[in-house]
């Protein structure tokens, strides 16, 4: 599904002068998401928010900070994001199995957590703020790397956690 369809995500522009229609989500509806996960299927979410405008073509939304929101919306336990990394690596390149906040956040003060993995923890560390116990980053090249992190203790990625 879309965001944009029954109303599941309301979005603004972010700063349409400057980014045109990428957006932030401003409301979420779980109604629909729950009603597909009712029904035994597994909800597939482009992160495109509708508009109160009628005819508006939407707003494109941060696919992970997206996925944290609804996580936090679904009152999930758990969320996961898949990367073409490992998962956060330290200075020599190593995984970094589990996480707190205050050690995340020192991380990308130094430099640590930098590029394409700073959205990514921001998206986990928004989750776990508003509710979800867990947030994972690994590695979505890895056969069965899904799996491997629910159902196993050892993981594949890094897990952070409050």
């Amino acid at each position: 599904i879309s965001g944009k369809d029954g109303g599941f995500l309301k979005g603004m522009p972010k700063d349409f002068e400057h980014f045109g229609y990428t957006g932030l989500i401003e409301d979420i509806d779980p109604e629909i998401v729950n009603n597909i996960i009712k029904d035994n299927a597994v909800p597939v979410i482009a992160p495109i928010a509708g508009s109160n405008i009628m005819g508006h073509p939407g707003f494109n939304i941060n696919a992970d900070l997206a996925a944290s929101r609804i996580a936090v919306a679904l009152e999930a336990r758990k969320v996961l994001f898949l990367t073409d990394t490992p998962g956060v690596l330290d200075k020599e390149m190593k995984l970094i199995t589990n996480l707190g906040i205050e050690q995340t956040e020192a991380l990308k003060t130094d430099g640590t957590i930098q590029g394409g993995m700073v959205p990514k923890v921001d998206a986990c560390i928004e989750a776990l703020r508003g509710g979800v116990k867990k947030a994972h980053i690994i590695d979505g090249r890895v056969e069965h790397s899904l799996l491997l992190e629910i159902l196993t203790s050892s993981g594949v990625g890094t897990c952070i956690e409050l």
